[in-house]
């Protein structure tokens, strides 16, 4: 297996890929499981100034895993997925709230496994994105909130996520939010590893049996928690860059800035082969 040479980003979260260009991810037969592998440690892998295409991205994303096919949404390719604020773009009303924390996919029967993120045009200021560890979230708690969060569960609505960038919703978009999935989580997800990690972001609607006002209290307090500053990721995007990162054990977000300007990402996506349990 190949071995990556990598740098520290954070203390706590993800690292810099050292000397991999867009031919070694064509062609070096062993350059997926080394980046399977150490996702599993680092959880956030950047690839700076990378370069590489969308075929070459999604074969090697092929490698990793089953592509989610987006092929109702633009560009081209049906494994990639455009994140922009172009009117054109079918979702630009929805991306706005990917400036609050987040787990992809938690409305989904299974979430994604894995994202790779590529800046195609970048913002001249904001923009950045950041990831914290829910992983790392789980092991800091007390051995008193281990007891007593174990068995909680939580609803996570389209709506919840949405009504933070829109808090006067028209009654269609009401509607529209209401046709969407609802799924019931727990909030500490034990996963096939072994390893526990916390299911929360902006998602979450409410806490079931806990009063409404004291759940929600208790998600923003954890949520607080775990994206402190010092425990955060934090990537200031260069044309070309391309990050993957875990999706299973982290949340993330982008900074605000300008929407008025063009600001282009594409995203792959494999899916998840884990229930949340």
């Amino acid at each position: 297996m190949s071995t990556l040479a990598v740098e520290r980003l954070t203390d706590t979260v993800g690292v810099k890929v050292l000397g991999i260009d867009a031919d070694q991810l064509r062609e070096d037969t062993d350059l997926a499981d080394a980046v399977a592998e150490a996702l599993e440690t680092y959880s956030v892998l950047l690839f700076p100034e990378l370069d590489a295409g969308d075929e070459t991205l999604v074969e090697f994303c092929r490698k990793l895993g089953t592509l989610i096919n987006f092929s109702h949404l633009p560009p081209a390719t049906a494994e990639v997925m455009e994140i922009s604020f172009d009117p054109s773009n079918p979702n630009a009303e929805y991306f706005a709230s990917n400036c609050f924390w987040h787990i992809d996919g938690l409305l989904d029967e299974i979430a994604p496994k894995t994202s790779m993120l590529t800046a195609r045009v970048t913002s001249a200021e904001g923009g950045e994105t950041e990831f914290a560890s829910t992983y790392d979230a789980y092991d800091a708690l007390t051995d008193d909130e281990k007891v007593r969060f174990a068995d909680l569960r939580v609803v996570h609505t389209f709506e919840a996520i949405q009504r933070l960038t829109y808090p006067d919703p028209t009654p269609e978009q009401v509607a529209e939010w209401a046709s969407r999935s609802v799924r019931e989580h727990p909030l500490v997800w034990e996963h096939d590893s072994g390893r526990r990690s916390l299911v929360l972001g902006a998602t979450a609607s409410h806490i079931v049996g806990m009063d409404i006002d004291e759940g929600r209290a208790l998600l923003r307090d954890l949520q607080e928690r775990i994206t402190a500053p010092e425990l955060v990721c934090r990537h200031s995007w260069s044309e070309g860059d391309t990050v993957l990162w875990d999706n299973t054990g982290l949340v993330h977000r982008v900074r605000d800035f300008d929407r008025s300007k063009p600001r282009t990402m594409h995203r792959s996506t494999v899916a998840g082969q884990e229930r949340i349990k």
